[in-house]
């Protein structure tokens, strides 16, 4: 259970970009959205920027949480020998998300903005493959593609600054499905 609850956790935190960048190129800032609330006035008066930096702080947030319980995970580890190839993945996702950004940019009602993230949640959930997320890129996280002597390919998220496949001996990593891992520390 705390393995599919994460697994959401992460799918929001990788999907969640499309939504902010609609909201700024719609110039919706807080006021806005929260007009029928307590607190409208006070964000009302509020600098837009303000808005869009609060926006972008609920995603860091959540993957700040996502890097904390990872922790409840289960374990695994990588044993000496057992990589046999490992490739750089950081910039191979970026033109990926570079789409979600033109598609936010050419949403322009909040009916077609719910219907193309609810499709995107769904297959970035379903696809159970890769839980990329460039906010990791701020909490110095790396993404690497790794190949083990089985024949597995292995998606690693890792803070360490891994260059050859025998460098790659680690004792416990966190399992985020059968495809995809995260070493803290």
């Amino acid at each position: 259970m705390i393995n599919i609850a994460f697994r959401l956790l992460l799918t929001f935190n990788a999907t969640s970009l499309l939504v902010i960048i609609f909201l700024v190129q719609q110039s919706s800032t807080l006021g806005e959205l929260l007009v029928n609330t307590s607190c409208s006035g006070w964000f009302s008066k509020l600098p837009n920027t303000v808005s869009y930096f609060l926006y972008l702080l609920i995603p860091l947030l959540s993957t700040g949480l996502s890097l904390l319980l990872s922790s409840w995970l289960g374990k695994d580890g990588f044993k000496e020998g057992e990589v046999v190839s490992i490739e750089h993945a950081n910039n191979s996702f970026l033109p990926s998300y570079l789409g979600y950004f033109f598609v936010a940019l050419s949403i322009n009602s909040w009916e077609t903005l719910v219907f193309v993230y609810a499709i995107l949640f769904v297959f970035t959930f379903l696809s159970q493959a890769l839980y990329f997320n460039p906010l990791f890129l701020i909490f110095n996280y790396e993404f690497y593609n790794v190949k083990t002597r089985n024949g597995t390919a292995i998606f690693l998220i890792s803070r360490q600054k891994y260059k050859k496949p025998d460098e790659v001996v680690i004792s416990t990593v966190f399992r985020i499905n059968n495809y995809t891992f995260i070493e803290r520390g």
